[in-house]
């Protein structure tokens, strides 16, 4: 075969149809030429639903979302030069929560590399350490066989689903890049490449077996134990596992927000600043923790102090990598959650935990804060963030949550209870991009109505991707505008440096920018004007609507110390 544009389009081809084989089924894709061999040929295989973005940076992010709601490995096409390069932010989120994102990124071929040619960067290497495996593919071309590329693509898959988090796969495509083939040139191709039998079979072409291994229960007499179960980031059902096992127990359980459920110790970054709760807290001598990317930089810090003390401390994730910030001893059950709290429920059953109820008295704490947070919320009539965080449990049922990475997140942390409900975040890398892009992959895969919390900064951010969002599912972001990044207040920040520096007030709104891309807006006076807005819409709307929350820069710092303040107190 002497056309190297229907040559790549086979090549492209086959690639495809062995991704679709590994269970993917969504395919993102940014315009681009050298990238068109994949592009023709991702529409034309029906096993794939497309997906299309102009920002490389917002598809990358988009395509996080789908990964998350529907927990399945998200492919994603972009051409050569930049356009690979902006997908790196995405990429370091998936790594660390460990979506299966797999990159197939367009490329110029080995020879238009480093020598002046226009669109071309040294690709292979760009995700550097935040992938688990990259592979630069040669050109298309008949001295290599499909077995070879098949071969290959199997290796990395496979090893994804082990290692779980992005993979790479970089196919530099020669010209010419534009051409039609008819199926008997197909069918010659496959045929003198000897995988005729793949052809004609819906599974991958080689196959692995991967031996199921038995949970571990824990040693019996961690039963004993005055236990504490501390919930990460975890999917709602096996936080409702959890919780099952914790009551059982008799043992507290301090549920992350990102978990989706709570507890009768909710609360907690706000009153382990209270010295005689955090006392009573220490007779712990056994901590699980369920799930990472724990919120509460106060809860960390005890649980440093009190495993350095001589707690036990087990850690419980399917994903393998080091999750162990303060480097303590720790026993890491590399396992499906759901399936260890299922063998340890059991366990425990032929146990007698001498050490339940022994927390009890701490559950008064969460009532002391609420006691604290309401009339806060009911100081003022016009919305406040420390408000909008108290009632988020109101919320309807109905939707999913998204929230950004802002102060709002600590506050819901502080002082909010969410109970039951699919609730997202980006909390890997923790950072303020993409989050508009990932509440849309978000929405389009779970097809039901979200509501979203996020900072001005991190909306301004991510402006491009509001293009993504459905018109037709109804969709609330609220947006809390406190003119540059309030969260910088909590820290110890040069007063005379903070303004200029850290927090960077912008002096602007979003009611153009809903008008630009066709979403409604509403900015309410009132906190009752905010909750019918927002009730309104979830319920009877369709599309997209930004609420814009006005407040001053230091209100919510000022709240949060009034609110700690009294709980110190009693």
């Amino acid at each position: 075969m002497s056309n190297q544009a229907v040559l790549n389009r086979l090549w492209s081809r086959v690639l495809l149809e062995e991704l679709s084989r590994f269970g993917i089924g969504h395919i993102c894709i940014a315009p681009g030429s050298r990238s068109t061999p994949l592009t023709l040929e991702a529409d034309q295989n029906s096993k794939l639903e497309v997906h299309t973005h102009f920002d490389e940076r917002g598809l990358g992010y988009f395509a996080l979302g789908l990964a998350k709601a529907l927990n399945q490995p998200i492919a994603i096409v972009v051409t050569s030069g930049t356009a690979v390069a902006n997908l790196l932010p995405s990429i370091a989120e998936a790594y660390l929560t460990g979506e299966k994102l797999v990159v197939v990124t367009a490329d110029r071929p080995i020879e238009l590399v480093a020598c002046g040619a226009n669109q071309a960067i040294q690709q292979m290497g760009i995700f550097s350490h935040h992938v688990t495996q990259a592979i630069s593919l040669p050109s298309p071309n008949l001295n290599v066989s499909l077995n070879w590329l098949l071969t290959t693509i199997d290796d990395v898959m496979f090893k994804q689903a082990i290692s779980l988090g992005p993979v790479h796969i970089n196919c530099p495509f020669p010209e010419p890049l534009y051409a039609d083939y008819s199926d008997d040139d197909y069918l010659n191709f496959i045929n003198s490449n000897s995988i005729d039998r793949w052809r004609n079979s819906d599974q991958t072409y080689c196959q692995q077996i991967i031996p199921k291994t038995e949970c571990a229960p824990i040693p019996e007499e961690y039963f004993g134990k005055k236990g504490l179960i501390i919930l990460g980031k975890v999917s709602l059902e096996e936080a409702k596992l959890a919780k099952t096992f914790a009551e059982s127990l008799s043992w507290p359980l301090f549920a992350d927000p990102q978990s989706g459920v709570t507890s009768d110790w909710a609360n907690y970054d706000t009153w382990l600043q209270d010295a005689s709760q955090l006392q009573i807290l220490c007779q712990c001598d056994l901590i699980i923790q369920l799930g990472a990317q724990i919120i509460s930089k106060r809860l960390l810090a005890w649980l440093e102090a009190h495993v350095l003390a001589g707690a036990d401390y087990i850690y419980v994730s399917p994903n393998g990598s080091r999750n162990n910030q303060a480097h303590l001893a720790q026993t890491h059950y590399v396992v499906d959650i759901g399936n260890w709290i299922y063998v340890q429920y059991q366990v425990s059953k032929l146990c007698k935990p001498s050490g339940a109820y022994w927390a009890n008295k701490l559950k008064e704490n969460r009532l002391r804060v609420q006691e604290r947070v309401l009339p806060m919320m009911k100081q003022f009539e016009r919305p406040s963030e420390v408000a909008i965080a108290g009632k988020i449990s109101q919320l309807s049922e109905a939707c999913s949550l998204f929230i950004g990475n802002s102060l709002f997140i600590r506050l819901v942390d502080m002082f909010a209870q969410i109970s039951d409900r699919d609730l997202f975040t980006n909390r890997g890398a923790s950072g303020i991009d993409g989050n508009i892009a990932t509440v849309a992959g978000i929405q389009r895969a779970l097809q039901k109505p979200m509501i979203v919390f996020i900072g001005d900064t991190s909306l301004l951010h991510d402006l491009n991707s509001l293009a993504l969002l459905s018109d037709q599912l109804p969709l609330v972001i609220v947006v809390i505008n406190n003119d540059g990044g309030a969260i910088f207040n909590l820290l110890p920040i040069p007063e005379d440096k903070k303004r200029r520096l850290y927090q960077m007030p912008h002096h602007l709104q979003f009611e153009h920018a809903a008008k630009q891309f066709g979403l409604l807006y509403c900015m309410p006076e009132s906190m009752g004007a905010y909750q019918a807005s927002l009730e309104q819409h979830i319920c009877e709307g369709e599309g997209a609507m930004i609420i814009e929350v006005s407040v001053p820069s230091e209100e919510s710092h000022g709240h949060i110390t009034q609110i700690v303040d009294a709980v110190r107190a009693g």
